[in-house]
């Protein structure tokens, strides 16, 4: 998210203003705007709403980082959704900075007593729920991106994320069409590769980001990908189609492309590192200005238990 996109969203941030607030209505429950991956249990929010003592009226969300905040800082957002869950590292700091989300009380949720001590102050994992020192989200789930790879094709394990841009690979390559996971891989490479001086792969710089940028650009002008790809499904069907080779990829990727094409698609070790991240819930202007910040802490301290750890 640049500066430059940051400088025209906040230009056009009169016409959010005047968009009219959504009636309050607490008795429908929780407008929730999140994917799939948040809910354990029934295919519907039934079992957690049964366990965490609340009602949620969820909306579907899929899209990118950037759409997600032009979304709630320039467009319509606080008036559709009381709560709603990041695409990727730093919305929390884009959102709040626009004061599309609100500050936390973590006072009000019982569960924060057993959070891992990486979100407590001074935490690895700290800054990554925190605007200006101030917690602003809670996270619900945690991982690590990888590489899939074909093993039937390739015949062997790549152990690096170079093969997304070696040229035996062009045009069977792809990336996630996402700045967030796809520029910070990619920094990790060029890092540890001594490709390009970068101090912190998830926390660059301007000038590191321009390099890294810049890098794949070159790449894409010479074709080495065959695309960028927006979604879960997507992603999967590209591996399972044999269209791409090798491709970053979220972790369940692999076991779906692989089940579904018959294919032995497996997950690579990369030897530069890969990127740790997590995904936060976040309690937006309007929820709060909706009054509903008593469901949302339920929400929150649902996903901070472990039933919902164990399930997840």
């Amino acid at each position: 998210f640049t500066r430059r996109q940051m400088m025209a969203l906040m230009g056009t941030a009169a016409t959010a203003a005047m968009l009219p607030a959504a009636a309050g209505a607490a008795d429908d429950g929780l407008k929730f705007w999140a994917p799939g991956i948040a809910r354990v249990g029934a295919k519907d929010w039934s079992d957690m709403e049964k366990e965490g003592g609340f009602k949620l009226a969820p909306i579907a969300k899929s899209a990118r980082a950037d759409e997600s905040i032009q979304k709630m800082v320039v467009g319509d957002g606080n008036a559709l959704y009381d709560a709603m869950t990041d695409n990727g590292g730093g919305m929390e700091d884009a959102l709040a900075s626009q004061g599309a989300i609100v500050e936390l009380d973590v006072s009000k949720i019982p569960n924060w007593s057993i959070i891992e001590d990486r979100y407590l102050d001074g935490g690895a994992a700290a800054d990554t729920i925190r605007y200006d020192g101030k917690i602003v989200a809670i996270p619900y789930l945690s991982n690590a991106d990888a590489l899939a790879f074909n093993y039937d094709v390739i015949g062997s394990e790549p152990d690096s994320w170079e093969v997304l841009f070696d040229s035996q690979f062009k045009g069977r390559a792809a990336l996630q069409n996402d700045f967030g996971p796809t520029l910070t891989n990619t920094a990790i490479y060029l890092k540890q590769s001594g490709k390009q001086d970068i101090d912190n792969p998830s926390d660059m710089s301007e000038d590191e980001v321009k390099g890294v940028c810049q890098f794949l650009i070159d790449k894409k002008k010479a074709g080495q990908f065959r695309t960028f790809w927006d979604g879960f499904q997507n992603g999967v069907d590209l591996l399972a189609s044999e269209e791409v080779l090798v491709s970053s990829c979220w972790e369940p990727v692999q076991i779906v492309a692989g089940r579904k094409s018959g294919k032995d698609i497996r997950y690579g070790t990369m030897k530069e590192g890969h990127q740790a991240w997590n995904n936060i819930v976040m309690l937006t202007r309007g929820g709060r200005e909706r009054g509903m910040d008593e469901v949302f802490y339920k929400l929150v301290n649902l996903y901070l238990s472990p039933w919902f750890g164990a399930r997840t």
